[in-house]
């Protein structure tokens, strides 16, 4: 009877305990991972490595899981199942924390005036160009601004022209311009979904 249940609890280790932990190490570290590189690409070169090191911990002990057992195809699925949801999860929490500056160019052939004068008035730096596209005279615009600013830019050309067409790039570095006021935290797009929510409102 004792060997029966000792069988049993074995064979629920191999077949969900471990493959489990394993599922949970490989989401972890290849979330690490996927920041270090974003971290990396804005010239974030003393939290790059921190994040370098706890995951290559990470891997090193769930490699030497799947190492030990070789026989189990539970901990291959486990492995491979942890390294799709990492990836997927690495790049969710990079968009959430909005790193680094965006460049944002705007093509309009409308009157670009009034789009110029209102992100002025919310201190975003604009430079902007005459050009001629296919279709006559156009007016490029130019703006550089944190990228967790991208959104309600965004929202601001909208409002102007709801068909107008814009890019939004990366910035490695920026030397100099002038940036809107930095926001509370609670004041950030991703934060403003919650307001209703506040008390006492």
């Amino acid at each position: 009877m004792l060997t029966h249940v000792l069988a049993a609890e074995f064979d629920a280790f191999r077949w969900l305990v471990l493959p489990g932990a394993i599922f949970a190490a490989r989401v972890v570290d290849v979330t690490l991972g996927t920041i270090r590189v974003i971290f990396i690409s804005r010239g974030m070169k003393y939290l790059a490595p921190i994040l370098a090191f706890c995951e290559i911990m990470i891997w090193l002990l769930a490699i030497g899981q799947i190492m030990t057992n070789l026989k189990n195809p539970a901990c291959y699925v486990a492995y491979a199942g942890g390294f799709a949801l990492g990836n997927f999860v690495g790049i969710c929490i990079v968009e959430k924390l909005s790193l680094g500056m965006a460049l944002i160019r705007i093509i309009t052939q409308h009157d670009a005036q009034p789009l110029v004068d209102r992100l002025q008035a919310e201190h975003y730096g604009v430079t902007s160009l005459d050009g001629r596209g296919v279709r006559g005279p156009v007016k490029v615009i130019f703006t550089i601004v944190p990228r967790r600013e991208v959104p309600r830019v965004v929202e601001i050309i909208r409002s102007f022209n709801p068909n107008a067409f814009y890019t939004v790039g990366d910035v490695n570095s920026v030397a100099s311009g002038q940036f809107p006021p930095r926001r509370l935290w609670h004041d950030t797009p991703f934060l403003r979904v919650f307001r209703p929510f506040r008390k006492g409102k």
